[in-house]
């Protein structure tokens, strides 16, 4: 395998980016088999010394040559084994750039420091779980007395949650290469996986230079939309008679108008469907990565998250399966944050039928002012009412509710395409009725009053940020 090699000092610390994986170090130990080998070089002498079998052909007597070239590098080899660094005196690390996020590719480095008089030339092989790698990284590290150098390898995570790292094997030589030692490091840890984190860095630069938040603000402190104070100022032709401050205007005797700006510190809870219907595996977009419908929604999610917060809102999460999973109450800062981002990281779809009643009860009751819940979930094809439709519409008695039906692609698409035999017709004409089912349920939502829309995976982040951005803009909270 290439990689990148490069001496670092040992003993020297840098600062760890928040999110990223504690870096770990072992010392090697003997390996549980022999724990020494032969180098590709003894075996390469060993086959020169059969060149004395081609004189020994015509002089039987110098076979012995044979034996003694043999035996001169069986001593070779004893002697450079006796020149190896023992296991202990190296040091294996395994170091995070960055924190690792589902189908964002990164970089592990491997760090190996020689404690010993001589070089170590050592191949060294990461025990990685296959959601990182599809197969174990190998590097090769040159390692002079008392340095370190370090290795790296790429990994490309496809799978929210904690993994468990392995060991660090490991088989070095000298540069004579006649000897080895194979030794293992307990670095064994867990990692854990979190959602596309440039994805959410991307929403929120959507919002700050595309939406132009100062400059939306300023034009709905004009318009009077919201009705948080902001400011006094003098009256101007058009301002509404309901925002003239009387007890201003009569100690400057002049007409003073109230300035308002949209609310903030308002309350956003996220609840993210687990259940089965949310396990379905869909392609992302420029990559071979399968992903289920809930790492699209958990993306949504932490996106949706950090760009309420910018806002000045406060957010709150509730996933849960057929029990809650996790549960934040609505809060912000910086540690708020963190806290969403690793309980979106353990989010685990499941196998059974999901308990939407139980999600709006706890909402219920632990949300008692009127909020912006934003439901990110699916409809199960059965003859009745799905039971998360009932549900979106008790909670709208109290709150504003998104509700964000996550759409399959190829459905879609086959309700599209023209059947050109009589087992596609039969499909498109299926395809058709769940396609209608599904519309007259969303439009059953929206006549009630909740914003339903239907969105594909692709685009289910862009999209509940701008229905968010468009909720706040309307000040319908």
């Amino acid at each position: 395998m290439n990689s990148v090699i490069a001496p670092v000092h040992a003993g020297v610390s840098t600062p760890r980016p928040t999110l990223v994986p504690l870096t770990s170090s072992a010392r090697a130990k003997k390996s549980k088999w022999f724990g020494i080998g032969f180098g590709t070089r003894f075996f390469v002498a060993l086959v020169l010394g059969l060149i004395w079998v081609v004189p020994a052909a015509w002089s039987p007597s110098l076979i012995a040559g044979m034996f003694v070239w043999d035996g001169l590098f069986l001593l070779l080899w004893f002697w450079d084994l006796g020149r190896l660094p023992k296991q202990g005196e190296l040091a294996l690390s395994r170091v995070w750039h960055s924190p690792p996020s589902l189908s964002v590719p990164s970089s592990v480095s491997i760090e190996l420091h020689n404690y010993g008089r001589l070089p170590a030339k050592a191949r060294v092989t990461d025990e990685t779980p296959r959601a990182l790698r599809v197969e174990p990284p190998t590097v090769d590290l040159l390692a002079a007395p008392g340095r370190t150098v370090r290795a790296e390898y790429a990994i490309l995570p496809g799978q929210r949650g904690d993994l468990r790292m392995g060991k660090f094997y490991l088989r070095y030589q000298t540069m004579l290469g006649l000897a080895e030692r194979w030794a293992v490091a307990d670095v064994a840890g867990t990692v854990r996986v979190l959602p596309n984190l440039e994805q959410a860095k991307q929403q929120t630069l959507f919002l700050i230079r595309t939406r132009q938040v100062d400059l939306e603000q300023r034009r709905k402190r004009l318009r009077g939309v919201g009705r948080d104070f902001e400011s006094l100022r003098d009256y101007r032709n058009g301002d509404e008679l309901r925002n003239i401050c009387w007890t201003a205007t009569a100690r400057r005797s002049k007409l003073i108008t109230r300035v308002f700006q949209v609310e903030r510190s308002q309350s956003v809870w996220i609840v993210l469907d687990a259940g089965r219907l949310m396990r379905s595996q869909i392609v992302q977009a420029g990559t071979a990565l399968r992903l289920s419908k809930l790492d699209y929604a958990v993306d949504a999610a932490l996106a949706l998250a950090q760009v309420a917060m910018h806002s000045g809102d406060r957010v709150g999460l509730l996933a849960y399966g057929r029990l809650v999973q996790q549960n934040l109450n609505a809060n912000r800062g910086a540690s708020h944050l963190r806290s969403i981002v690793e309980s979106l990281a353990l989010v685990r779809s499941e196998p059974y039928e999901a308990d939407h009643g139980r999600a709006a009860h706890t909402l219920l009751s632990e949300q008692k002012r009127r909020c912006l819940i934003v439901w990110i979930t699916d409809l199960a094809e059965s003859a009745g009412t799905p039971d998360v439709v009932e549900y979106a519409l008790q909670l709208r008695r109290r709150h504003l509710v998104l509700f964000a039906a996550l759409g399959q692609p190829d459905l879609n698409d086959l309700a599209a395409r023209r059947p050109e035999s009589e087992e596609e017709m039969f499909r498109y004409i299926a395809a058709i009725e769940i396609v209608q089912r599904r519309e007259l349920l969303l439009r059953r939502l929206r006549q009630q009053g909740v914003l339903a829309l239907e969105l594909m995976p692709g685009v289910l982040s862009s999209s509940i940020v701008n229905q968010y951005l468009d909720i706040k803009d309307r000040s319908l909270i």
